[in-house]
């Protein structure tokens, strides 16, 4: 049934590859972890002397012990994995459990060899976890060493080394480490499991002296929860932020326009702003000349309009000169009311016509 569970998990790898966008790892990677391994009790099969049963249906139980592992590991950039890996496993073995009752024993069981791993990494839309799930199938060595007495006061020696095929399935969550690209710390639970039986050597010391024998284990079923660390070595540093855009420099203006008061020449605080504007610009802009051409409205004669919009040219020329402009790039002219923003009847006092324009050339 395990072998079906493990066959059905590599073949539902696929369809997660349509439900969930891969985490790529490209390149190399190394990695290793470690933590605690719960082993269920195993099966002791048989107890055989000269070719002779004689005993059968004992368990062992073992307590709570350690593994650590470590892999060499090649990604795709689509999110498979493929990886060597060597394990060890510790546990010491606490009784053993008779048909009658259990006995006490002092021993201990290591497992150690390769692995072969196939594993899938998925996306699932964080920047901080990504689930990785996966199988792997290779060959473990399991020394096993046991002392103990039976009821009957003989001393029991078990101990050799003997190897199975082994096969896992895993799952398991990376997080990646920010200050360092391409290292992650990894969380996984493992199921770690060997076929077939185990055979080692088995002495039983008496006042008979010593006989030897064999015994058969079965049902090494591991359940191992692990943290560690991994390293790509090739993942690209994560994109610098992009440099601000520079604000564009809004364009300097050319032309400008100061209104007067009716019958006035004088600059209001207002006209005074903006002359300081036009006079700041053409220190920004390429210019040969500055023309100041005065206006009136229709208020007056024609001949006092043409007096006063001369008098309001010469004002604003006079303010550029106090802002700093070169007397020799300025140009004025009066216009009178013969150039209106605004067509009025004659004797109109029109706003927008007593004004004078800037323009730089």
């Amino acid at each position: 049934m395990r072998l079906t569970l493990l066959a059905a998990t590599l073949l539902a790898a696929p369809a997660f590859h349509g439900i969930a966008c891969a985490q790529p790892v490209s390149g190399l990677y190394i990695g290793a972890g470690g933590g605690a391994n719960f082993l269920q009790d195993e099966r002791i099969t048989s107890i055989t002397a000269g070719g002779v049963t004689v005993a059968s249906r004992a368990r062992a139980r073992l307590d709570t012990g350690i593994v650590g592992i470590g892999s060499l590991g090649y990604g795709f950039g689509n999110g498979v994995r493929v990886e060597l890996e060597g394990n060890y496993r510790y546990n010491r073995i606490g009784s053993i459990r008779t048909t009658p009752g259990a006995r006490s024993v002092g021993g201990r069981e290591q497992k150690y060899g390769p692995m072969v791993n196939v594993l899938f990494d998925l996306d699932v839309g964080s920047p901080y976890v990504f689930p990785y799930i996966g199988t792997g199938a290779g060959v473990s060595w399991v020394a096993r060493r046991l002392r103990g007495a039976n009821a009957n006061g003989t001393l029991v020696n078990e101990g050799g080394t003997d190897n199975s095929f082994a096969y896992q399935a895993i799952a398991g969550v990376s997080f990646p480490i920010p200050p360092v690209v391409g290292l992650s710390l990894t969380a996984e639970y493992r199921y770690f499991a060997l076929a077939g039986e185990r055979e080692f050597g088995r002495a039983v010391s008496g006042p008979g002296g010593t006989v030897s024998s064999q015994v058969r284990t079965a049902d090494n079923y591991n359940h191992s929860l692990l943290l560690g660390l991994r390293y790509a070595f090739n993942v690209p540093p994560p994109p610098a932020p992009p440099a601000p855009t520079p604000e564009a420099a809004s364009p300097v203006a050319r032309s400008y326009m100061v209104f007067f008061d009716w019958d006035r020449a004088n600059l209001t605080t207002r006209a005074r702003q903006i002359v300081a504007e036009a006079a700041s610009a053409s220190t920004r802009v390429q210019v040969t000349r500055i023309e100041v051409a005065g206006h009136a409205d229709r208020s007056g004669s024609e001949r006092f309009n043409m007096g006063l919009s001369i008098r309001r040219a010469q004002a604003v020329a006079d303010e550029l000169m106090r802002d700093g402009v070169a007397r020799e790039l300025i140009t004025t002219r009066g216009f009178g009311e013969r150039q209106p923003l605004v067509t009025t009847a004659d004797g109109v006092r029109e706003p927008q016509n007593r004004r004078v324009e800037i323009v730089l050339r």
